[in-house]
């Protein structure tokens, strides 16, 4: 049976920021997520705009609330490293199909974007050297 690690004795590459960081990092991008994905929401409710633009950004919710529990719960690296690309993809559809419609949350996103790139190598980087 495969013994499960704890974050913290992962082996990480030498720039994986300090775990604190990751607190404050996410705390000011789920305020800039509630505010841009908010009000995406607001207008398809008020068929503003089509129900379809919605869809990338319930995805991209999905996808990053599940990376915790898939990496902190299951301990799964591999499925976490999927996870994560899929919350990168999702969140490139949805600035691409928001952009004719909305620029300013194209703009607002671009710290999640950095972010989640950021995120989605060291994932990967992780899963690699801890399999």
């Amino acid at each position: 049976m495969e013994e499960f690690l704890v974050y913290s004795e992962y082996i990480k590459p030498f720039w994986a920021p300090p775990s604190w960081l990751f607190g404050s990092v996410w705390t000011i991008l789920y305020a800039i997520i509630a505010v841009s994905f908010g009000v995406v929401i607001y207008k398809v409710a008020k068929k503003q705009i089509p129900r379809m633009v919605a869809l990338p950004f319930i995805l991209n919710l999905i996808f990053n609330f599940a990376f915790t529990p898939i990496q902190f719960g299951l301990k799964n690296n591999l499925l976490a490293s999927l996870d994560v690309v899929l919350v990168f993809v999702t969140l490139i559809w949805a600035l691409i199909v928001i952009w004719p419609r909305m620029r300013w949350v194209v703009f607002a996103n671009i710290p999640y974007v950095l972010w989640v790139m950021f995120a989605t190598v060291l994932q990967i980087t992780i899963t690699y050297l801890n399999r």
